[in-house]
């Protein structure tokens, strides 16, 4: 009599596919994956805690680092929260600016996520094109912010800095060509062979499923929900944009690729709109206890060298509270909940990371499905690890 035993193989923490420092013990059945459970925490650095020994405009460095590759989605998100506890809404300038700025982050995320899950799947080429317009985006950080990767450009009550000189030509410039660059992708992989049979049918999860589990963002709306918070809930004015949602039908690797595909085509014409009408005017609120007065007045005004010394040296305080803002961030749900006591720091900060809670549904989408899929269905979820351990 024949005996069959399962195997247990170790996949990562420092496996490329896993993309970060996540551990998955597979039980295999020959190369069928019987049960995968993920295990995280390799890279904890507990950032809300550090976030709650930070003054409120200190806290939005560190959002910059938690899901590196959105950080101008992270502040945005934290400024949110922030601004509801102090009351105050910024100024229609600045609104349209984070917006364009969020859509900007939506497309280079989801440039980072092609090209890692496809150079996954062994589509080398797409790598390099993708990187190719991730590029230009980098300079526009670079422009705003003087940061190409950790900008902390929203702040509370508005933006660092207005945008400066020829940022609307190069954005311009970007938009014109970048839908062509989106048809280069989708010729090299849409319709091609082997890429539809590494994604079509596999990594399938069901709607009901993704609901239970708190999936969201392109892996919820894969599987035909059509959820996205800049729709049900609009926030920054998003209510004044016209743009479709991706869905999907079957909820796989597939449907995943074209739902972030149809998203940055959206998201580039979301850009364009803000462009055309975009507002004049200040884009910092007119209170000197929360913003710093501008650098001429500081020159010549005594009162306003006060404000800029008390706001640099000891922040400003938030009224008592609690409250929680979510975004469509270019992974799905975001928020932080921030809880006041009346000082300078948050009492507590806690994230909703949509990463983490995306993650929970691999093991229900890799059961019964061959090792190699596994890599095929971690790169369509679109995680990363500095957000999922924080």
């Amino acid at each position: 009599m024949t005996e069959t035993r399962t195997m247990v193989l170790n996949m990562g923490p420092q496996h490329p596919s896993t993309h970060g420092v996540l551990r998955l013990v597979l039980e295999l059945d020959g190369e069928v994956v019987v049960r995968c459970v993920p295990h995280i925490g390799y890279l904890h650095t507990g950032m809300e805690k550090i976030m709650e020994a930070k003054r409120y405009q200190q806290a939005i460095t560190v959002t910059d680092r938690m899901d590196y590759l959105a950080p101008m989605s992270n502040n945005l998100a934290f400024v949110l929260s922030v601004e509801r506890l102090l009351g105050v809404e910024a100024t229609d300038r600045a609104q349209v600016i984070r917006v364009m700025m969020a859509e900007l982050t939506r497309i280079k995320s989801h440039l980072v996520w092609l090209a890692t899950h496809a150079l996954d799947i062994g589509a080398m080429s797409v790598f390099l094109y993708c990187f190719r317009e991730r590029e230009r985006i980098l300079d526009l950080y670079e422009m705003v912010s003087g940061q190409r990767m950790m900008s902390s450009y929203i702040r509370v009550g508005g933006l660092m800095a207005d945008l400066p000189e020829g940022f609307e030509r190069a954005v311009r410039d970007f938009l014109d060509e970048f839908p062509k660059r989106v048809d280069e992708y989708e010729d090299l992989l849409t319709q091609n062979k082997l890429w539809l049979q590494r994604t079509v049918g596999v990594g399938v999860l069901k709607r009901e499923e993704a609901i239970a589990l708190g999936v969201s963002g392109p892996a919820l709306r894969a599987t035909g929900v059509p959820w996205d918070i800049r729709k049900v809930w609009p926030y920054s004015g998003y209510d004044r944009f016209h743009f479709e949602i991706s869905l999907g039908n079957n909820g796989d690797v597939y449907d995943r690729y074209r739902c972030r595909i149809f998203e940055m085509r959206q998201s580039a014409a979301i850009v364009r709109q803000c462009l055309d009408r975009m507002p004049k005017g200040p884009v910092n609120i007119a209170d000197p206890k929360i913003v710093p007065p501008p650098k001429p007045l500081v020159r010549q005004s005594m009162e306003a060298l006060i404000h800029h010394f008390l706001l640099y040296s000891q922040g400003f305080t938030v009224p008592p509270g609690e409250a929680y803002v979510p975004i469509e961030s270019p992974k799905g749900e975001i928020g932080f909940y921030v809880v006041s006591d009346g000082s300078n720091t948050p009492y507590r900060v806690r994230v909703r990371p949509p990463s983490l809670l995306n993650l929970q549904a691999l093991p229900r989408m890799v059961g019964g499905r061959m090792v190699a899929d596994v890599v095929a269905v971690i790169g369509s979820i679109d995680i990363v690890l500095g957000e999922i351990d924080r």
